[in-house]
């Protein structure tokens, strides 16, 4: 269930008035205005600063992004066109950077001097506006254009005021305190008319194609049901169908089973080498959660991390799964990290950690569910999207899936005895010798290192 959100008054209430403070459970959320009329969220824990109804002095003009969403008339997928956005900020250097506190001299997009974490509406987004209804129904006249305005919301989620800091950094406290503002945006967004399904995400690395180094996410209000979402849907109902159960239910319990049953309060799954058969895809396993790699994975290195009990979305974690959730998601972002360490130094991997919620008319059916996956598979080769993948959307896995659960078990393991943290470095790495992750190339179960499809790209 949501935490619950109260006024400075200790009243309830659904939404927030600008320059107000709300408490949702022990995290405060404060909301105020950027000077171009965009709205800002602080959330803190227990009683915010005095600072935080400080004034955006920035001399900026009213926000007025175009877009439009296009349907594929091939696919039916809908594409968002954001032409705006070429003007947004791109690789500003570290003393520029617009998601670091404000201070003299340099006034950022968070006025206040220091921050938790805050939430504000992008500056640049590909939607935007009050939603309304799904973006637009086939237009009768021409049935192979239809369009809509891009309608919706994007925000940034800065995690943390230091710059230099990663999520993984950061202690299991301010992990929670994440985990609540995600929670209360889902919550907040989807009660907005029109809006289909929340997603809330983080790139990070410049590999992935991030802009800003700072570490930050993102949460999209969609106005309509995204693809992956869609094949969800359609083969959850396809294996209601057949089997008379959930599709979720039945993939985290099989994943489960694979490593061995436990019962409550055992040691996690990944506690000894033992624990784990050869081919069981189980990463980490906790009391409320389980991480594992799918069956089918796409990237060299892809995660997917469910609570064991099915809930729709944020709002639907109880507070046992919420205070399990930060030791379960630092330690596999931490795994991710250690990864590709060349033997002197470790790499701070790049990824895509994408939350998939139920959109709406399909909480019954659909899961909360992390799929967190980066683009390096080796400490010097990226994966590229090429021929199959972005012609034909069929992807070709370099490493078995089997063989890296092992890998990530296996970094968790040496992570447990000596949990130095990863230090900071951009682009790949250079390998200086035999790695484990450059033996996953030609390790029983793997591919070559060069397939036929690398060849030609």
């Amino acid at each position: 269930m949501a935490p619950t959100v109260t006024d400075a008054t200790g009243q309830a209430g659904a939404s927030a008035q600008a320059g107000t403070s709300r408490q949702a459970g022990a995290t405060t959320r404060t909301v105020t205005e950027l000077a171009d009329g965009r709205e800002l969220i602080y959330y803190d824990r227990g009683a915010p600063p005095t600072d935080r109804a400080v004034a955006d002095l920035r001399p900026l003009d009213a926000v007025a992004p175009s877009s439009e969403v296009r349907q594929d008339p091939m696919t039916g997928a809908w594409v968002t066109v954001a032409a705006h956005r070429q003007a947004r900020t791109y690789h500003p250097p570290a003393d520029e950077c617009p998601l670091c506190p404000s201070r003299e001299g340099r006034l950022s997009e968070i006025p206040a001097g220091d921050y938790q974490v805050a939430v504000f509406e992008n500056r640049f987004p590909s939607l935007a506006g009050a939603p309304g209804t799904h973006p637009v129904p086939p237009a009768h006249d021409d049935p192979l254009h239809s369009r809509g305005p891009g309608v919706g919301r994007c925000e940034v989620v800065c995690f943390t005021a230091d710059h230099d800091a990663s999520f993984a950094d950061l202690d299991e406290d301010h992990a929670r305190l994440v985990l609540d503002a995600w929670t209360d945006r889902t919550a907040e967004l989807s009660a907005l008319p029109g809006v289909q399904q929340v997603y809330c995400f983080e790139n990070r690395g410049t590999e992935i194609g991030v802009t800003l180094a700072h570490p930050h996410g993102q949460v999209y209000a969609l106005p309509f049901v995204p693809p992956r979402t869609a094949k969800m849907i359609d083969q959850a109902a396809r294996h209601r169908a057949a089997t008379g159960r959930n599709l979720f239910d039945d993939l985290v319990a099989a994943e489960r089973a694979s490593a061995g049953s436990r019962p409550a309060g055992s040691p996690t799954a990944d506690s000894a080498p033992s624990d784990h058969p050869e081919d069981s895809r189980v990463v980490l396993a906790g009391e409320y959660w389980t991480a594992f790699v799918p069956f089918a994975a796409r990237w060299p290195y892809e995660v997917h991390l469910f609570p064991n009990r099915r809930v729709p979305d944020f709002t639907g974690l109880n507070e046992d799964e919420c205070a399990e959730f930060p030791r379960i998601y630092l330690d596999l972002l931490r795994r991710f990290d250690r990864l590709f360490s060349d033997g002197d130094r470790q790499v701070r991997a790049p990824y895509i950690a994408a939350w998939h919620q139920a959109p709406a008319g399909h909480e019954d059916e659909l899961a909360l569910h992390l799929e967190l996956f980066t683009v390096r598979r080796t400490a010097d080769k990226l994966k590229y999207l090429a021929g199959t993948e972005s012609g034909m959307e069929a992807f070709m896995n370099d490493v078995a899936p089997e063989f890296a659960a092992r890998r990530l078990r296996e970094v968790g393991r040496a992570g447990a005895a000596s949990p130095t943290a990863p230090t900071p470095a951009t682009g790949p790495t250079p390998a200086t010798g035999s790695t484990p992750e450059a033996a996953a190339e030609t390790a029983p179960g793997t591919t070559p290192a060069t397939t036929d499809e690398e060849a030609q790209r």
